[in-house]
């Protein structure tokens, strides 16, 4: 099944042009960043009109959608949280569109529903985020989201009664909430109201406020702010011993912020023990005046220091655990000790030390896989994981520090055979001759025979690495025959901030380069080939599939495209995209990084006469993280350009986000529409 190029809805060219440092750039499709107008909305429903015609008329996609919902149908299960005797965990049993927050006295307890997000809204797009429970375990202090929003409300549950108080918090995004340990109240942070918060304006003016329970938002104590400094957002919590509320201050998404503090029985200004954003600082606990710091600073691959408060210079920092050849992926204090997880060629494991850096003892875990999650407080004797892989779903573990045990607290079943599968790892050299590491997930005795089904997944970016992480819908790939791969790109920190800086900003191509070279090791060592290659990626990894199918079209069969960032010239000036200039860079104000964005930029690269891969690019209308119109820009100017007859198109999802709190029924429904437009793309039988 082909479709013309000359089947596309109309897209009317503008006559804009841009003023970059003396160059002239032409934005034909300005217009489509007004989400709201009623053209760009026509636009988009014609867009749609043709996209799902094209996958309903697919053959594999009703068995592809049967598949998954039986995969999905499995019970998850949250990392549990300990109160007073009260034990609290979400549980999705299976299909549900959101999980349901549970309440039980102990572990052997009755469970009771706490809130069941499910009755929210009729649609299952209103998801329950942010959960915070008082110390005395009687509130909960909860945020939801609508439709996929990053703006969040934030609501107070009685425990006891299930009833919620009466206010309700609004103009949050991306906050913490700390109680104070009477349980009165709590810390948080919000932005200021503005006349419209789905506007697509980035938000400036983080504040942090007191809201003691039970009274009016309008009567919330502004805490802090810096009016000075507009761009930085604050993140509250409280030292498990009491002694201290501490500011984790952000500025961008890549990991370099401030940490500020203060005594918790203290109302004078914030100290700012680090107020130089050049490494990550992670807080981890107090002991008297010490404050233990997880930092990359002077250790791109991380260490754990400890800061006497009293004399809080660098040259008195004292190492606890050194930087070592494995990366340090998080930090936690558990049973009065440091439980470091780290990534040794990108999965996971974990090692605990005394606070005086001694090392005591590795945890044993169920084989090569990741650490999703862990929980535990600092005077627990025990603590809990969340471990898979990407054939072992994921299971919730609870380890015992007096007796050095691991076992299973919440098990789960598929309805797959994972042992007739196999995961790997293997390296390849990119263009400039660096070592890159790659999964590959496929069925058992694989045949060589350079014609396998390949989905190359890849990221690159903001020091977020691809560890082995399970996800429903690839064992429907696997079982149908094909190889799913996962590339660790330059850009991610699966190697420590240096693997990190090598992807970002003047270095953005050697991603693109590793991605490309990726592929290309698939086809010499005969996986795959040419026709039979898919790739895709996601916001970052969306500009990653972009621009490299751009640089090479011969190279991919088919390419999703999910929630891209394609205007590389123009993504600062909506929403969260202001937090992402230390890591792209922002052509508007440097000519300098103009030149080397310029050059990747998807929607400024597509050229004209070229036929392009299949592509199906993916996005909703209501995320507001990217905001759609990068996804629509980038169709306009590929739908235009290509001169083939392969499916150019778009999937705009309504009431729907970046993929935050995302229903079950939605992920299901997009993985049937992707599988079903790479079956027929890549030639595979259902």
């Amino acid at each position: 099944m082909t479709v013309s190029k000359f089947s596309y809805p109309e897209t009317k060219k503008g006559d804009v042009v841009d003023d970059y440092h003396g160059t002239l750039v032409p934005d034909p499709y300005r217009w489509l960043e007004e989400h709201d107008s009623p053209q760009t909305i026509a636009w988009g429903d014609a867009q749609n009109a043709l996209t799902f015609d094209y996958l309903a008329e697919l053959p594999a996609r009703p068995f592809i959608h049967e598949r998954l919902t039986a995969l999905w149908n499995y019970a998850k299960y949250g990392l549990p949280t300990k109160r007073e005797g009260w034990v609290f965990v979400d549980i999705n049993d299976g299909l549900q569109n959101q999980p349901v927050l549970y309440k039980q006295k102990g572990f052997d307890g009755e469970r009771e529903v706490l809130l069941d997000p499910n009755t929210l809204s009729d649609d299952g797009t209103v998801a329950l985020m942010n959960q915070s429970f008082s110390k005395d375990g009687k509130l909960l202090a909860y945020s939801t989201s609508s439709g996929g929003s990053d703006w969040q409300l934030i609501r107070i549950r009685d425990v006891e009664s299930t009833e919620d108080l009466d206010e309700v918090l609004d103009w949050c995004k991306f906050t913490g909430i700390a109680w104070l340990p009477d349980s009165s109240g709590f810390y948080y942070s919000r932005f200021p109201e503005q006349e419209d918060k789905y506007s697509g304006e980035a938000p400036f003016n983080n504040k942090l406020y007191f809201h003691k329970a039970g009274t009016p938002q309008s009567d919330d104590k502004l805490i802090y702010e810096r009016p000075d400094k507009p761009e930085l957002s604050f993140y509250p919590f409280i030292t498990d011993d009491e002694q201290y509320l501490v500011l984790y201050v952000g500025h961008a998404a890549v990991q370099r912020n401030r940490v500020y503090y203060r005594r918790l029985d203290s109302d004078g200004d914030f100290i700012r023990l680090i107020d130089d954003p050049d490494a990550q600082y992670s807080p981890l606990t107090t002991r008297g005046s010490t404050l233990y710091l997880q930092t990359d600073s002077d250790a791109p691959k991380g260490r754990v220091v400890a800061v006497d408060l009293n004399a809080p210079e660098r040259e008195n920092w004292k190492t606890i655990a050194p930087e070592s050849d494995d990366v340090i992926a998080n930090t936690y204090v558990v049973n009065g000790q440091i439980v470091i997880l780290y990534m040794h060629n990108a999965h996971h494991q974990v090692k605990i030390y005394e606070l005086d850096g001694t090392f005591v003892r590795d945890i044993e875990l169920p084989g090569i896989g990741t650490i999703f999650s862990m929980y535990g407080k600092e005077k627990d004797t025990e603590m809990f994981i969340n471990f898979q892989s990407y054939l072992r779903p994921p299971t919730i573990y609870r380890y015992d520090f007096t007796t050095d045990t691991l076992s299973p607290l919440y098990e789960t079943s598929v309805d797959f055979a994972p042992d007739d599968f196999e995961t790997t790892q293997v390296f390849y050299l990119s263009k400039d001759g660096t070592q890159v590491s790659m999964f590959l997930t496929y069925k058992k005795g694989l045949e060589l025979n350079g014609d396998n089904p390949t989905l190359l997944y890849g990221y690159g970016g903001y020091s977020i690495p691809l560890t082995p992480g399970f996800a429903p819908h690839l064992l429907q790939w696997v079982e149908a025959g094909g190889i799913y791969a996962v590339a660790n790109l330059r850009g991610g920190s699966e190697y420590g901030e240096e693997w990190h800086k090598a992807g970002m900003l003047e270095n953005k191509q050697n991603v693109f380069d590793d991605f490309i070279s990726a592929a290309e090791w698939l086809i010499s060592e005969g996986y795959t080939n040419s026709k039979r290659i898919g790739i895709h990626g996601r916001s970052n990894g969306g500009l990653l599939v972009a621009a490299c199918m751009l640089q090479r079209p011969d190279l991919f069969g088919a390419v999703i495209c999910g929630v891209p960032v394609t205007d590389m010239l123009r993504f600062h000036k909506f929403t969260a995209g202001r937090y992402w200039t230390a890591e792209y860079g922002n052509a508007e104000e440097s000519a300098e990084q103009f030149e080397f964005m310029v050059k990747f930029s998807p929607v400024h690269n597509v050229k004209e006469g070229v036929v392009y891969p299949a592509t199906l690019v993916v996005t909703a209308d209501m995320d507001d993280r990217v905001v759609p119109m990068h996804a629509k820009k980038f169709t306009a100017a590929l739908q235009a350009a290509d001169v083939g007859d392969n499916p150019i198109m778009l999937r705009l999802d309504t009431r729907s986000g970046h993929g935050m709190g995302k229903p079950t029924s939605k992920w299901i429904d997009e993985w049937a529409d992707i599988y079903a437009f790479l079956y027929e793309a890549l030639g595979m039988q259902k």
